[in-house]
């Protein structure tokens, strides 16, 4: 199993390129269930959750066809046609879904384009509790019968899905992305009320109505979607990777120095930027995205709390809980949309952190240096948050697991490296 070494404590200094957002790529790639014309996306990432889900549509009948590649080794000419011209099948195997749970995403597009849909439960980051029933009510509300049995949802609209009232009791990205998907085919007006906000949700719609959806309210909490008999081709951009910003900016300001991020939006994480600002680091917006500088000397700490977006976003929980490690001063950090995902604090602790977890709160008291040790990565964002500290760590850091990065992070290591980080991955 591959791991990850690091030698700390040099200041990094370049230019990174920011690829497409896995998280938007992912309902995307769904997306083109719904139609059996070309789908076309550019700016796709190409990571591990990309590739499990470009199986998972083959085995239900999509032909796909990658078919550029941007210079440079970037990531916006990387091209993928999608044409799914008739589903062969309509299950989503266990052994396939239950390598990433947003596999659950093709449970919508295959009832509403087919009527019938049989998914495995997913699997996925061990962070705690994503329920589906969520989706699952979406559904019913479009007039899906649900059974769940022997680990699999089937889901039946023999006459088609017809328009309903959604109202989520809470928010909930994969559930509005399964509802949009689905009410973009059904029979009539679906509204869907407590809708997820976020920029991915927001990517799916516009690339939705470029396929011939109509949807009003995009970017509100409030969605209504006019059914259509059948949604056509596309060619589509995926939205800039905001996680994959935020991380970066972190790393120029955990190691005190300067990097440029190309191809993103600064207003992908103004609450990331508002914070870090709060904190002493500099970011300024240029016309390709931004440039971030950190202080080591200068760095405080401030309290977050995750929250749905424009809030705080829990992807970048871990990574700032890193940052707030090395900053003077004490922070708190309380997490609200995942229960179990301090699971990252037990071995940033081994490098020489002090934090204390109350309940859903961490008490973050900055320390004057890292120390360099083998840590072992929990899930997707933890992994990364232990990058960031080794990067700022004395000495030798050895991450182990760190397939979970490959899931979220596209030529970590390399981008890194090009910016000064003396950083290598090691063959299991």
């Amino acid at each position: 199993m591959d791991k990850i070494k690091i030698s700390g404590g040099r200041r990094l200094q370049g230019k990174i390129a920011i690829g497409g957002a896995k998280n938007a790529a992912l309902p995307l790639m769904a997306a083109s269930l719904l139609t059996d014309d070309t789908l076309s996306l550019s700016n796709l990432p190409h990571l591990d959750d990309i590739t499990s889900m470009a199986k998972l549509l083959t085995q239900h009948g999509v032909s796909l066809h990658l078919n550029g590649h941007a210079p440079n080794g970037g990531h916006t000419g990387r091209v993928l046609d999608m044409r799914a011209k008739e589903i062969v099948s309509t299950t989503a195997p266990y052994d396939l879904v239950r390598k990433m749970r947003a596999s659950v995403l093709v449970l919508g597009p295959l009832v509403a384009r087919c009527g019938v849909a049989r998914v495995s439960l997913p699997g996925g980051c061990a962070i705690g509790n994503r329920p589906v029933d969520l989706h699952l009510k979406a559904l019913e509300a479009m007039g899906a019968e649900i059974i769940l049995t022997e680990g699999y949802i089937e889901a039946r609209a023999p006459e088609g899905l017809k328009g309903g009232h959604i109202l989520f009791p809470q928010v909930t990205v994969g559930g509005t992305e399964n509802a949009l998907m689905a009410a973009s085919l059904a029979d009539g007006v679906t509204v869907i009320a407590n809708a997820a906000r976020e920029p991915e949700i927001i990517d799916l719609a516009h690339c939705l109505v470029a396929m011939g959806a109509e949807i009003d309210g995009i970017g509100t909490d409030t969605l209504k979607v006019t059914g259509k008999p059948r949604l056509h081709g596309a060619e589509y951009s995926v939205v800039p990777d905001r996680i994959e910003t935020g991380t970066y900016a972190i790393a120029a300001a955990i190691t005190g120095g300067e990097i440029e991020l190309t191809g993103t939006r600064i207003d992908l994480v103004e609450a990331l930027i508002d914070v870090m600002r709060m904190a002493g680091v500099v970011v300024e917006a240029t016309d390709t995205g931004m440039i971030v500088r950190g202080n080591r000397a200068t760095l405080k700490g401030v309290d977050v709390m995750t929250e749905p977006f424009p809030g705080f976003p829990t992807d970048m929980q871990a990574q700032f809980m890193a940052l707030m490690a090395v900053a003077n001063g004490a922070s708190m950090i309380t997490e609200t949309i995942f229960e179990n995902r301090f699971m990252h604090v037990p071995e940033l602790s081994r490098m020489g952190t002090d934090i204390n977890v109350h309940g859903r709160s961490a008490i973050v008291r900055g320390v004057s240096k890292l120390s360099g040790a083998e840590v072992m990565a929990t899930d997707l964002r933890a992994s990364v948050s232990m990058v960031l500290a080794g990067l700022a760590a004395e000495g030798e850091t050895v991450i182990s697991r760190v397939y979970h990065l490959d899931r979220g992070y596209e030529r970590l290591e390399e981008k890194l490296a090009a910016c000064g980080a003396q950083i290598e991955r090691v063959k299991g």
